[in-house]
């Protein structure tokens, strides 16, 4: 449910704004989308996921989550087709509307965020998996920031890309976005490397669990 609802809220709230806290990296600024502050959380439980139950349920998780964000852009696009009352016209009007949500609604964030979510979160829980394998299970930090530093790259560069692409975000804001986010995300992960910790520990125990995918197929295309 954590995983899920972090997908669904992180994409409407990147379809809704972009922030700039004035920090600057050289000539760049570090402006970055509103949805970074929440996505982090869904490559953390996406880690604890992989390491307690294994490559195969957190694969069957990473489609739900699929699903979840398809449908959401199915249920915006409804609601900006569907004929705004008067009140609301004069107050708000569909202009607006499709200002603010109208990537959500025309599905251009979520194919962004789909493609940069799929190409993330599989080749992050394969990494997590494989290195839990190699080294028996050891170095928990190393395996959840090791899989993030490729997972987070595969999505941040493939969703900014694409979203630019689309219309989304100007092409001029590409490389603040794409690097601000990337040091965010990434930032994240090391932080709450601690809990991330305690999370596992907690889990494996009250599970009597811990997976290893030794001979799993990584095949992504499956349920």
């Amino acid at each position: 449910m954590i995983f899920v609802l972090t997908l669904v809220l992180s994409n409407i709230a990147s379809s809704a704004k972009i922030i700039d806290w004035g920090a600057r990296l050289g000539n760049l600024s570090l402006s970055f989308d509103a949805g970074t502050i929440l996505f982090p959380i869904s490559y953390i439980v996406g880690d604890v996921l992989t390491e307690v139950y294994g490559y195969k349920r957190s694969r069957r998780i990473i489609w739900l989550g699929f699903g979840a964000l398809a449908f959401s852009a199915l249920v915006f696009w409804f609601v900006q087709v569907l004929p705004g009352e008067a009140t609301w016209q004069a107050s708000v009007g569909q202009e607006n509307f499709n200002k603010i949500l109208g990537s959500m609604s025309s599905g251009a964030i979520v194919v962004a965020s789909l493609a940069g979510y799929l190409a993330g979160s599989f080749s992050n829980a394969m990494v997590m998996a494989s290195m839990k394998v190699r080294t028996k299970g050891k170095f928990l930090w190393a395996r959840t920031i090791g899989s993030s530093v490729i997972g987070q790259a595969f999505d941040t560069f493939a969703f900014i890309l694409i979203a630019s692409a689309l219309g989304v975000f100007p092409w001029s804001l590409f490389w603040s976005l794409t690097i601000t986010n990337y040091i965010f995300k990434l930032g994240i992960e090391i932080v709450v490397t601690p809990l991330t910790y305690r999370v596992v520990n907690k889990l494996k125990h009250a599970e009597d669990i811990d997976v290893f995918d030794d001979g799993t197929d990584f095949s992504p295309f499956k349920f």
